[in-house]
């Protein structure tokens, strides 16, 4: 165990003391949050599924760090009631998707409008710089949490990973490194094939406002230890670019590749894209078997050396 000094101990009393005011005043302590008749699990699994998150139950245990019959009695209570349905998943008929209702839909606006309300209440009468301490350490703080998770206690070791979608700062240059490091102990490559990541990287970052684009990482320990990307605009046609697969050496072995091509697959199929097409290397069997147990099928062969070293590359096509 931990004993925190004397300076320690009276921060942990006044973050306790915080975070216990900010659960009250947030509504955590009432039977519906937001000004809505649904619990707070409730307002929550709704924000997921809406952001794009979680579109099975699965997804939103591990999102929400509830039991899996506890989401079930949730997805229930909440098809029930009308705001969500279950759809038959588009890539595979056993399996079934959550989406909002136009119920659920609506209620989400209900739910937005007092959560900004509530912010803007608290914060519009505070300096800027006040605002910005406030921002930067609830974030700061909400990381440090997720990382002591990710971490477990000493000693201990959870071994959880988190699948994130979107951007987050350091992201281009994390990604760079891992494929750069990578593919130098895989095939040689150097710094040609680091800038290209590198520049590919940077363009596609700034379209990620287009709800079509979008990129995951996979955390553990706080660390960044595979990466995914589905470029909805570069191709055309009604066609996917998935791109910058990799787990690296830290983060193999554990199904990490299977739940960020899984997330990537739902994006797609909820996009309708009629074709995912993906570039790789030929030797690369392990991730071969993956793409191919998902439903992808080899279109195209050939021989080159842009990288500085000769190889094959490979194109996967997957049709909706």
């Amino acid at each position: 165990m931990i004993r925190p000094t004397p300076q320690t101990a009276d921060d942990i009393e006044v973050i306790r003391s915080a975070s216990r005011t900010l659960v009250r005043e947030l509504g955590f302590m009432n039977r519906h949050l937001a000004e809505s008749d649904l619990s707070p699990s409730g307002v929550h699994a709704l924000l997921e599924i809406e952001r794009g998150n979680c579109r099975t139950a699965k997804s939103l245990c591990e999102t929400l760090l509830l039991e899996k019959s506890t989401v079930s009695r949730l997805v229930r209570n909440l098809a029930d009631r009308g705001e969500i349905r279950e759809v038959v998943a588009p890539h595979d008929g056993r399996s079934k998707w959550l989406e909002l209702t136009d119920k659920g839909r609506n209620a989400l606006v209900g739910i937005h409008r007092h959560a900004i309300d509530r912010v803007i209440g608290a914060l519009g009468p505070l300096k800027a710089r006040d605002r910005k301490a406030i921002v930067k350490g609830l974030t700061a703080y909400a990381k440090a949490l997720q990382k002591a998770r990710l971490d477990g206690l000493p000693g201990e070791k959870t071994g959880q990973i988190d699948i994130v979608s979107g951007y987050e700062p350091g992201l281009i240059g994390h990604i760079v490194k891992m494929h750069g490091l990578a593919y130098h102990e895989l095939e040689g490559f150097g710094a040609a094939f680091e800038a290209k990541v590198a520049d590919g990287l940077a363009e596609f970052a700034t379209r990620l406002t287009n709800p079509k684009n979008q990129i995951w990482t996979a955390h553990f320990a706080g660390e960044i230890v595979g990466s995914i990307a589905i470029d909805g605009e570069s191709l055309g046609d009604n066609t996917a670019h998935l791109r910058w697969f990799l787990v690296n050496g830290a983060g193999r072995g554990g199904g990490i590749g299977k739940r960020l091509l899984g997330a990537a697959l739902e994006h797609c199929d909820h996009c309708r894209f009629y074709v995912i097409k993906l570039w790789t290397f030929k030797g690369l069997d392990a991730a071969r078997a993956l793409y191919e147990r998902n439903g992808f099928v080899l279109e195209e062969e050939y021989s080159g050396d842009q990288w500085g070293v000769p190889l094959t590359e490979q194109i996967f096509i997957r049709r909706l």
